[in-house]
């Protein structure tokens, strides 16, 4: 009976706060100057937690699920991994004239080195039907006066505890651009004093994107691997808008031959 008076009144209430919204809607065209500002300045907070409401209430009840890490992983996978940042909610969720270094979640750090930074960085929420990961990143780039620019993705430990020479890694990704452009994956696995490179080019053809580095053509040290991270690179990124809707890894020892 209790949550019957309860739901009865929040909703006489919230009709309420409407009807009287709606009255000082109109009320404003032949408001004064010194009663606007103050009606104003309650409009904006009130929109404050509006925005804010929505925003979790969106994060919650869109599919694709916070949280998820479904996504194909390879035949005989002993590890497999969607980073934080395209799983869950973030702080901040974004960052206009992003500096170099600037961190999103706790495994992506943004680096370029342009003098003035143009560039809009901003996590999103993964609305089509196709997407399997919750959250993308989208990247407004416009005057870029750098000759770099690069997101690195840390790896965490369990990517390379027990990792061998007769590894692959694999890395897939659902890359939007707005122009063509290029962009490459390099791996780097830090083992005692050296560090192994990989680079691939990802090859931009619409869809799924998927690269893969064979450990057995490196000089890779099993008994001292300590860490490894990826670096995404993009060439020219320029008057540029590149939306990153999933990047997930996945580790598996090649087939005996």
């Amino acid at each position: 009976m209790a949550s019957f008076f309860l739901g009865f009144f929040g909703h006489a209430l919230h009709r309420h706060q409407i009807r009287r919204w709606e009255r000082l809607g109109v009320r404003a065209a032949r408001m004064s100057l010194a009663d606007l500002r103050p009606l104003r300045q309650r409009a904006l907070q009130l929109r404050q937690v509006l925005d804010r409401v929505l925003h979790i209430a969106d994060s919650r009840l869109t599919l694709p699920l916070i949280g998820s890490s479904t996504f194909p992983k390879p035949l005989h996978s002993d590890w497999a991994w969607r980073p934080q940042l395209w799983s869950g909610p973030i702080t901040p969720i974004g960052m206009a004239a992003a500096p170099t270094k600037a961190r999103f979640g706790d495994e992506v750090t943004l680096f370029h080195d342009c003098k003035i930074s143009e560039l809009t960085v901003r996590q999103v929420r993964n609305r089509r039907e196709a997407d399997l990961a919750p959250y993308g990143l989208k990247m407004d780039v416009f005057n870029f006066d750098g000759s770099f620019l690069s997101l690195v993705v840390e790896l965490p430990p369990e990517a390379v505890r027990g990792l061998k020479r007769n590894h692959l890694v694999r890395m897939t990704s659902v890359v939007e651009t707005e122009a063509p452009l290029e962009i490459f994956a390099r791996l780097n696995v830090r083992h005692g004093p050296n560090t192994e490179q990989m680079v691939r080019e990802l090859p931009l053809e619409g869809g799924e994107i998927m690269v893969e580095f064979d450990l057995a053509y490196t000089k890779l040290n099993e008994k001292r691997v300590e860490a490894a991270w990826v670096d995404l690179i993009f060439e020219g990124p320029k008057m540029n808008q590149v939306i990153l809707r999933d990047v997930t890894f996945s580790r598996r020892p090649r087939a005996d031959l």
